[in-house]
């Protein structure tokens, strides 16, 4: 069962009272992680249920992944992370930041389809698309884990991790607003 509160708030900003303090960026991002994982879970779970599975938990899976997942964890990765490490020569073509941002897009492609897909009732399109969407995030979600996050947290320093932490609650403030993560850390919850 998700405790998605003692999961994510470190990595959940919507407010300084609620944000434990984390050292580093990438111990927010993969706290994130680790919510987008139970909703992957969930995702699996519509997937094997099938034609039994019900449009409204769909509907609210394809919300936390367009909402929580990109819009907040990917576009902070993409504004403020990476940038950050290309400071430090981590490269962007043909390097680990580049294959990020292509999985990036091919994730939004596969959300699009599945949200296609679930509006013209086309379960077995819905079903394919979204394995192959889990299959991608949880080895995108490997790779930054086991790779990019130690290659960050070799290169930037405290200060700059700290940093970037203030920039993720300022981004999230300023881009979705308060209360935001509250919204989704419920729907994760009700997937789970």
């Amino acid at each position: 069962m998700l405790n998605a509160k003692a999961t994510c708030d470190g990595a959940c900003h919507g407010g300084a009272h609620e944000q434990p303090q984390f050292e580093r960026a990438t111990e927010a991002l993969s706290a994130e992680h680790r919510v987008i994982e139970t909703v992957l879970d969930a995702l699996e779970k519509l997937v094997e249920a099938g034609e039994s599975s019900a449009p409204a938990d769909w509907r609210k899976a394809l919300d936390f992944l367009r909402n929580f997942a990109d819009k907040c964890h990917h576009l902070k990765e993409e504004n403020l992370f990476f940038p950050a490490l290309e400071e430090h020569g981590i490269p962007r073509e043909g390097g680990p930041i580049g294959m990020m941002l292509a999985e990036h897009s091919e994730g939004r492609g596969y959300v699009r389809a599945m949200a296609a897909a679930l509006e013209a009732v086309d379960r077995e399109v819905l079903t394919r698309v979204a394995a192959a969407y889990i299959r991608l995030l949880r080895q995108h979600i490997a790779k930054e884990d086991e790779v990019l996050f130690q290659m960050a947290d070799s290169v930037l320093s405290a200060e700059e991790q700290q940093r970037l932490l203030r920039d993720f609650e300022e981004h999230e403030l300023k881009e979705i607003g308060v209360g935001f993560h509250k919204k989704y850390l419920r729907i994760a919850r009700e997937l789970t």
